[in-house]
């Protein structure tokens, strides 16, 4: 009965009274001929109550949780109606984000910095292209199985730990690359590789939580992209470098050696200091939080808290299950271009070995663009599905503009279409992250990270594997780049299914007097039932389900 009557002043509300109308719990006054209505933009349906109706109303709002507790995560709720949640932004954010984008780009940078000059250290270490390739492949085999034990430590220890692991992982395996510097030794080198994408773990997942924490409503997005700015940044800069630092020198392996070791010597160093500042900068959290929707959220996890329970929470959530698998092959594929690209660009174009790492630059800095901009869209507009669905479906067009004008002699076209490429396939990255923050709200953002960057991982492996394969058996990459393309348009209608339901912005607006909760049960179907564990946060009768322009 009270949620009916809720959802009816709520439609009334907004045919004709002004959007800052606020439900009020003031007591009607059933002594007085006169009594002041509790919901002031309608006078004329209070005055037409009885005197008994009245006080069958009061008491079942006096029952009835109040429906401002109820929008709030579970043991929220109870705290004093009266108490303001106080928010504020601190400057040290960006120096978070900064430190932590930085020592993402050199993690990222290793990942790349062997399979862009595969040619080079198959000569130096005297092994096949598919044992450099694997160099590369560890760092998606080792996230699978300690994402699960890397997001719990997240959630259960905080930003900061996460983050100095991450950092001093990526430390520890860049110094011992560099004596892995001998021909005997690719054992080593192996070793450090290792010990870099344990470190990758304990980073991939933290852009979303970084934001999350530290940045506000109005400017979360853009930070999110801003994260993964850094680890796109080192896949360019890994596209980039290594081939102008290690060229190729056939006849003399000892200037190989060198080469590579200035290159690992580099690598360390900068690692190093960024060890350091992550040391001083990093915090778990600010003082105070930057939004509402942190505000409304625990400090610490509740004694009752289970990481398994948040796991299949979310396991649980169709729409999230349709995220994970399309986030996983956009992903999944853009690994694979990456690892692979060498080897496509010198089957089709002979000695262009620079030029392979020049076109990889171009389609990860193209990505970086798309990244931005993406994210200052959906800070602007919050159309998380559609922009989501519509940077999927550029994809795919890439990826078929690209596959069939990779042969056709013309190197200058190869830079163009891995650069559209790269705008949409990259650019999607922080939209896969902000859109499962959204529709997995209040679950840890650490955790749906996490889960959407194993099935990354996972297909990431599956799909270098298949078109490595199909690449060098049949000596051309067109196969292998049409079986991205089926896998890709998959995706696409995945994406399409995903039910998009915005409930940290929902939270944010509704902070701030712009949304109202209503029952998630059809009024038809609910009105008889005693259900106030039913009502959950929904956007208002007035929104649609996903914020438009």
């Amino acid at each position: 009965m009270v949620a009916g009557e809720l959802v009816q002043e709520h439609l009334r509300a907004d045919t004709g009274a002004p959007d800052d109308i606020t439900v009020s719990r003031k007591p009607v006054d059933v002594k007085g001929a006169a009594a002041e209505p509790s919901y002031g933009a309608l006078p004329t349906y209070e005055a037409s109550l009885t005197q008994q109706d009245r006080e069958d109303r009061e008491q079942e709002r006096e029952e009835q949780p109040d429906e401002r507790e109820v929008m709030l995560p579970n043991g929220v709720g109870e705290e004093k109606e009266e108490k303001i949640l106080e928010t504020r932004l601190y400057l040290r954010r960006f120096a978070v984000l900064l430190v932590f984008s930085l020592y993402s780009l050199v993690n990222a940078f290793q990942w790349i910095q062997y399979s862009i000059i595969t040619n080079v250290f198959m000569y130096y270490y005297g092994v096949s292209a598919d044992k450099v390739d694997w160099l590369s492949i560890v760092y998606m085999v080792a996230y699978v199985p300690l994402i699960f034990p890397a997001t719990w430590l997240l959630d259960r220890k905080g930003l900061r730990l996460t983050a100095l692991l991450g950092a001093g992982l990526n430390c520890a395996g860049a110094w011992l690359k560099c004596a892995s510097v001998s021909p005997g030794l690719f054992g080593v080198t192996v070793t450090a590789q290792v010990i870099c994408s344990v470190a990758q773990v304990f980073i991939l997942g933290l852009p979303s939580r970084v934001a999350s924490v530290w940045f506000g409503p109005r400017e979360v997005s853009t930070a999110c992209a801003t994260a993964v700015l850094g680890n796109q940044l080192g896949t360019a800069i890994g596209f980039l470098l290594p081939p102008v630092l290690v060229p190729t020198t056939p006849d003399d392996i000892e200037l190989t050696g060198h080469n590579i070791s200035i290159m690992f010597y580099g690598t360390a160093a900068v690692s190093t200091v960024l060890f350091i500042l992550t040391v001083i900068v990093i915090k778990d959290r600010p003082p105070l939080p930057p939004s509402h929707a942190q505000a409304v959220l625990p400090d610490s996890p509740p004694e009752d808290y289970s990481y398994r329970q948040s796991v299949f929470s979310l396991l649980k959530n169709k729409a999230f299950i349709l995220l994970l698998i399309s986030y996983g092959i956009m992903t999944g594929s853009f690994y694979s271009v990456s690892t692979l690209l060498n080897q496509m660009i010198t089957s089709c174009y002979e000695n262009q070995e620079l030029n392979a790492g020049r076109i990889g630059l171009t389609l990860v800095v193209a990505g970086m663009v798309g990244s931005i901009l993406c994210g200052l869209w959906l800070d602007y507009t919050k159309t998380y599905k559609i922009t989501t669905l519509i940077v999927y479906i550029l994809s795919f067009l890439g990826m078929l503009v690209f596959t069939f004008t990779l042969d056709l002699d013309n190197i200058y076209l190869v830079f163009f279409t891995a650069g559209v490429l790269g705008f949409f396939m990259t650019g999607y990255l922080p939209l896969g992250f902000e859109f499962g923050v959204e529709i997995t709200y209040p679950e840890s953002e650490g955790t749906s990270s996490g889960l959407l960057n194993a099935f990354a991982q996972i297909f990431g492996i599956i799909f270098t594997l298949i078109q490595g394969k199909l690449t060098t058996s049949m000596d051309s990459p067109l196969a292998g780049n049409l079986f991205l393309c089926v896998w890709i348009f998959l995706g696409i209608l995945l994406t399409a299914l995903i039910k998009s339901e915005l409930k940290r912005h929902n939270v944010n607006m509704g902070a701030n007097g712009n949304l109202l909760t209503v029952p998630t049960e059809c009024p038809a179907d609910g009105l008889l039932q005693d259900k106030p564990s039913g009502v959950q946060l929904e956007p208002s009768l007035s929104f649609s389900r996903e914020t438009s322009l």
